[in-house]
């Protein structure tokens, strides 16, 4: 059994259609709430370990359109991209999930049908 884990907030549209999903196809999934748990170095850099960082970013959200000009213009580089995920989790594209060595950000029927396929009847 892989070990799953998503990643986002309760109250995200795309996160709860990605849990609706999961729930509706019997996969055994942690949820990790950023709000409450927050994001850690470790986990993000393995994330960049698979996916640049303006991938992770999420520059449409109401989080990045709260932070001030100057603030939004200092990330520029995944050094920079890291300090303000990590000051702001919100920041990150929702939901994103953790399977094993698979790591998707945002959630699409057809990537998520790939990923774990049919369920068994």
């Amino acid at each position: 059994m892989v070990d799953t884990t998503l990643y986002g907030i309760e109250n995200c549209d795309q996160v709860r259609r990605a849990r609706q999903w999961l729930r509706k196809r019997g996969v055994q999934v942690r949820f990790h709430d950023f709000r409450r748990d927050g994001l850690d170095r470790a986990t993000l850099e393995r994330w960049l370990s698979h996916l640049p960082w303006d991938a992770l970013l999420n520059r449409r959200g109401l989080a990045w359109r709260k932070l001030e000009p100057a603030r939004r213009a200092q990330v520029v580089d995944q050094p920079s991209a890291i300090e303000a995920l990590l000051a702001e989790p919100l920041l990150v594209k929702r939901p994103v999930l953790e399977a094993g060595e698979r790591l998707l950000v945002g959630f699409s029927d057809p990537v998520y049908l790939n990923t774990f396929g049919e369920p068994n009847p």
